[in-house]
């Protein structure tokens, strides 16, 4: 007989592990809505599961605490419970031998300040808030707040022209966004319980490419206003477009020779095909919005004229100059900012990078742009610089896939430190501190430098993708209030000292997420037809269809499949491609239809205006 064995597990453990999986994919796509005083209570039973029971804080100390919570959704509690669990959670998190106790008492302490009123709630009405009113998950983590079930159920009926005029009834920019939208919404898709998100953006690009143009609706009858918008990018246009849809007269001032700001700028051709970001900008234009381009707001026109000269003035300018990382040498020629890069690129005006050694700073998804650019344009090795890990970039994960599917070589755990030039003045490489990870910090893990010596990255152009910075001095210099580098502005996008200037997009809330820019739009077009005396609304009449009851059969996700590598590197053309119809259709019957299951019947509905 054998001293040892090898562990196999047996029947029950499979099992155990495999509830684990769906209980991940179910934690990780909890809709929003729940009451946050059963969802601790469920996590605190879980914690105390797995407690290991050698301490009494855990054994003993964390039963307690669900006690006292469940007594609380009970109605058994009254106001000195409250008290009761936020000093029983003090007395583990200062007790408990190891993190795991402290960790699970400190969530309840947590919850306990962070979401008082709703322990109150229940203690004192014996309710829940959080039950009232439940909005469809995905609906909700979309800023634009676009009726996705909607969109996703024309799509399966192939009626995509209609699934377009759903879509813009919250964002005129359906193809863009079909193409290059991060999709948070897919991240609360309760599809993810049973295998995994819908593919959400990649059937509204479907639903782009398989109606083609289709023309924005009526406007209403002229309201006699005229609004001035300051930058022609997505928040912009947005607000554009359905200011105009309100029936005013709408003026967008642009500084570059053509629309789209940062999407046409910022975001190469083979991530969003120009020709096709074209299609959305022409859809708003029809609706008789006018352009007045090569206008720089400060030297062709100040904000006093155009607050003469117009009813309201929307401030769209973006976020579109760079970010200095104030290091020795940062001024040698060949070091240029992502911002610039990508323009560059866009306008013509970038040289080829033959032969040459890339190196790009940064992160995010503009230092993906950078890195995948730079290959296209010939050069011979192209790394991305990082301080921290490959797991806390900003970056999508496909972005990050893609760069190095493309070849690009990704360096973490390294800061710049300072740049190396030669005798005329020409960037030959950057120098880093090796780091090593630290502890967490605001949910992040930081770093520290390792002790190793600094290490000399050669390079013949330096990219710097650290962030982004808005041009604010011509309106600071008006009366705009600026803080930390942005417009501050009052919740409804306007000012209390400047009535009829409003503002919004990166500009106001730092760099962001194009569907977030549109949101704004969405938002501060409502309130300045407010402010201009209106309540216009802005509808989509189109037909939702009825749900089928066929989404129940696991049914794995339909990805958007790319061209190869080795092909797509040679040009700036298209990378993904789109859906069949037959894709499109088998992708949109996983949709769960939580507009009329369970939230939409019960919960209030879809909002079919605003």
């Amino acid at each position: 007989m054998s001293r040892l064995e090898l562990q196999t597990p047996n029947h029950a453990q499979l099992v155990v592990e495999g509830l684990y999986k769906d209980l991940e994919r179910r934690i990780e796509s909890s809709p929003p809505g729940l009451c946050p005083v059963d969802i601790s209570r469920a996590f605190l039973e879980l914690c105390h599961a797995q407690s290991c029971g050698k301490c009494v804080p855990c054994r003993v100390g964390l039963g307690q605490l669900k006690n006292l919570l469940t007594d609380v959704l009970d109605g058994k509690a009254d106001v000195r419970t409250l008290t009761v669990i936020r000093e029983t959670a003090q007395s583990i998190m200062e007790s408990a031998d190891c993190a795991i106790g402290y960790e699970a008492a400190n969530m309840v302490y947590k919850g306990a300040v962070g979401f008082k009123e709703d322990y109150l709630e229940h203690i004192m009405y014996h309710r829940c808030l959080s039950t009232l009113n439940q909005p469809v998950p995905c609906m909700f983590r979309c800023p634009a707040r676009v009726d996705i079930p909607g969109y996703i159920a024309l799509v399966r009926e192939e009626r995509y022209e209609d699934a377009i005029r759903l879509i813009r009834k919250d964002n005129p920019f359906p193809t863009t966004c079909g193409f290059i939208c991060e999709h948070p919404c897919e991240a609360l898709c309760r599809r993810n319980m049973i295998d995994d998100a819908v593919n959400i953006r990649g059937l509204k690009r479907m639903a782009a490419d398989a109606a083609g143009y289709v023309a924005p609706p009526e406007c209403a009858l002229s309201t006699g206003k005229n609004v001035a918008v300051v930058g022609g990018g997505p928040s912009g246009l947005s607000a554009a477009y359905y200011l105009q849809l309100m029936g005013h007269q709408v003026t967008v001032f642009e500084m570059l020779p053509k629309l789209g700001g940062m999407l046409r700028y910022g975001i190469p051709n083979y991530r969003l095909p120009k020709d096709r970001l074209d299609q959305d900008i022409q859809a708003i234009l029809d609706t008789g919005v006018k352009v007045e381009f090569g206008k720089d707001i400060g030297k062709d026109i100040s904000l006093t004229e155009l607050k003469e000269q117009y009813d309201a003035v929307l401030i769209s300018i973006g976020a579109s100059t760079d970010k200095k990382m104030g290091l020795e040498g940062e001024e040698a020629d060949g070091v240029i900012s992502a911002v610039q890069f990508l323009r560059n690129v866009a306008l013509g005006q970038e040289e080829r990078l033959d032969g040459q050694e890339v190196a790009v700073i940064g992160g995010g998804n503009v230092s993906m742009d950078a890195v995948r650019t730079a290959v296209r344009l010939g050069a011979k090795k192209v790394s991305i610089l990082y301080r921290r890990r490959v797991a806390d970039m900003t970056a999508l994960p496909d972005e990050i896939q893609g760069a190095e599917a493309e070849g690009v070589e990704i360096r973490t755990l390294m800061a710049p430190s300072r740049v190396e030039k030669n005798a005329e003045g020409r960037v030959e490489g950057i120098w880093v501190t090796p780091q090593m990870i630290s502890v967490i910090r605001d949910g992040r893990p930081s770093v520290r430098p390792s002790g190793e010596e600094d290490v000399l990255i050669p390079c013949q152009t330096l990219v710097v993708a650290i962030g982004q910075d808005i041009e604010y001095q011509h309106f600071e210099e008006s009366g705009v209030p600026v803080q930390r580098g942005r417009i501050s502005v009052e919740k409804f996008g306007g000012f209390e000292e400047m009535p009829g200037v409003f503002a919004g997009g990166d500009c106001a809330s730092g760099p962001s997420t194009v569907i977030s820019a549109v949101a704004a739009g969405k938002v501060i077009a409502a309130n300045i037809d407010e402010y201009l005396g209106f309540h216009h609304e802005i509808r989509a009449d189109v037909e939702i269809p009825e749900p089928r009851l066929e989404d129940k059969q696991p049914c794995g996700r339909v990805n958007m499949t790319e061209r190869e590598a080795g092909e797509r590197i040679c040009d700036f053309e298209g990378v993904e491609n789109c859906m069949t119809k037959a894709e499109a259709c088998q992708e949109a019957s996983r949709c769960l239809r939580c507009d009329h299951f369970g939230y939409g019947v019960f919960k209030g509905g879809r909002d079919i205006k605003w």
